[in-house]
């Protein structure tokens, strides 16, 4: 599934990883967020847990498990409906905006018309979040998510230890190639 957004790469990867989007995008499915993280962006290591629809009453555990700022971050079920489900978000620079392309790759405990069914579901839940992040991205509505200092910013900062990275408007494009993602320690 693929998306056009007239915005920035780097804008559309942080819009991305925004669980406050990701829960105004999703409001009328009635999702929560839990677990350590439950607002602001999601970094690499860290994990989500979010119940309601499409996934029904149960819930749906992801981990960052790879991140490349502005290409590419890959989140993996780590405990859910699904025996295996891999989403892997790629973005591209493309002339004078971006393409977002989701892949996933999962199998259903529910046979083969489970598989069709959540084939169906996650495909109009792909077009609709693409669709909110083109419309946030591609509107001064992506400075309530990612903008909390300046509103001439232009790139986002990963501060180590912080539990909920925020933009910093004060960046953007100047220094993106400064960002430092942080990694879970090992061990």
């Amino acid at each position: 599934m693929a998306t056009w957004i007239d915005a920035p790469v780097e804008r559309c990867f942080l819009l991305s990883l925004s669980i406050d989007l990701h829960v105004a995008s999703v409001r009328v499915t009635r999702k929560k967020v839990k677990g350590r993280v439950i607002t602001g962006l999601i970094t690499e290591g860290e994990t989500v847990t979010l119940r309601g629809r499409p996934f029904g009453v149960l819930g749906h555990t992801s981990r960052i498990d790879q991140m490349r700022p502005y290409t590419y971050f890959r989140d993996v079920m780590i405990a859910g409906p699904f025996r295996h489900f891999v989403h892997e978000h790629h973005f591209a620079a493309m002339d004078d905006g971006t393409r977002i392309r989701d892949e996933i790759r999962f199998s259903s405990r529910w046979g083969p018309l489970g598989r069709i069914l959540a084939r169906k579901r996650l495909k109009a839940f792909l077009m609709e979040r693409g669709a909110v992040i083109k419309r946030v991205a591609e509107s001064d509505e992506w400075r309530r998510y990612l903008d909390t200092e300046t509103e001439s910013g232009t790139a986002a900062t990963f501060v180590k230890g912080a539990t909920a990275p925020r933009w910093n408007g004060n960046t953007l494009l100047r220094s993106a190639h400064q960002i430092a993602v942080p990694r879970p320690p090992r061990g």
